[in-house]
């Protein structure tokens, strides 16, 4: 019989923590966080899960040749359970991106939709895999900005954007070889995309220069524990290194989205959603992000 836990398994719901703080980022650079924000993020986590969902049932003959224990090929989740999952999981995204923000925020909704199945089905294993995910989670964050109304506030958002695509094309890449291990060259190369995606969110416009201080210490505190990892699988770049570096590409986000909130929202704001991070960290001990 399915579980609870199965089906937390299949979605990494330990990693849905890393989601919010993407439609949190688009709403403070447009200016428009506020209680809609918070419909915005639940759609972005719904989205995020089928993702997940789908990801499992388009791998799970391959998945039970490399990973045996995922919950498909376990037989503990049944395929079509996984894809009903899935469905279901999308249509509450776009439902709750619709109620949340209405026609604007659908307008992001479903191409995002869209992109997160297209990646699953299609693109994932071919060489525009890591690009396709990190549109993704771009468009989450102008998921997020989709409620702006005054010329320019929806633009403001593009830093944001790019900025967690930009860290997200690093862990897909990574994502890429946490089954087989690979060579020094893609760490080392993820490594220094790193280094730049913090920089890139520490010395970005301030709303007010108080607040920026704050934003370098965030930005830090993702480039050290993500760069750590990194740093181990640059050292050996086994499987096992590889996956540890990926857990904390997907944990350390919160931090980097923090940056990018209190820069535009204040010390307070960056802080709560950095503190998903570590709560993050606690859950991936009981259930992998990955």
């Amino acid at each position: 019989m399915t579980t609870l836990r199965d089906i937390a398994e299949l979605v990494r719901a330990p990693a849905a923590l890393s989601v919010p703080g993407d439609a949190v980022a688009g709403a403070a650079a447009a200016g428009t966080l506020g209680l809609g924000t918070a419909g915005l993020s639940a759609a972005a986590v719904c989205l995020y899960w089928a993702g997940m969902a789908a990801n499992d049932w388009a791998d799970r003959n391959l998945d039970a040749r490399e990973r045996p224990g995922r919950p498909i090929p376990s037989g503990r989740v049944p395929a079509s359970t996984a894809l009903r999952a899935a469905l279901g999981l999308s249509a509450a995204g776009v439902a709750l991106a619709g109620l949340a923000g209405g026609r604007r925020a659908l307008a992001v909704a479903v191409p995002l939709t869209g992109a997160v199945w297209c990646y699953d089905m299609k693109l994932k294993a071919t060489a525009a895999g890591p690009a396709a995910m990190a549109a993704c989670r771009g468009l989450d964050v102008l998921l997020g900005a989709s409620a702006a109304t005054r010329p320019g506030s929806w633009r403001r958002a593009m830093m944001p954007a790019l900025t967690v695509a930009a860290h997200t094309y690093t862990v897909t890449a990574l994502s890429r070889r946490e089954v087989t291990g690979g060579d020094r060259l893609l760490p080392g190369a993820t490594l220094a995309g790193t280094a730049g995606v913090a920089a890139a969110a520490a010395t970005a416009p301030a709303t007010s220069p108080g607040w920026a201080r704050w934003s370098w210490g965030l930005a830090a505190w993702y480039a050290a524990g993500y760069g750590a990892t990194q740093a181990r699988a640059l050292a050996a770049p086994g499987a096992g290194n590889m996956r540890a570096a990926v857990g904390a590409g997907i944990t350390c986000l919160p931090a980097l989205q923090g940056a990018l909130v209190a820069r535009s929202a204040g010390p307070r704001a960056g802080a709560v959603v950095a503190a998903c991070a570590p709560l993050g960290q606690a859950l991936s001990r009981w259930l992998s992000p990955t």
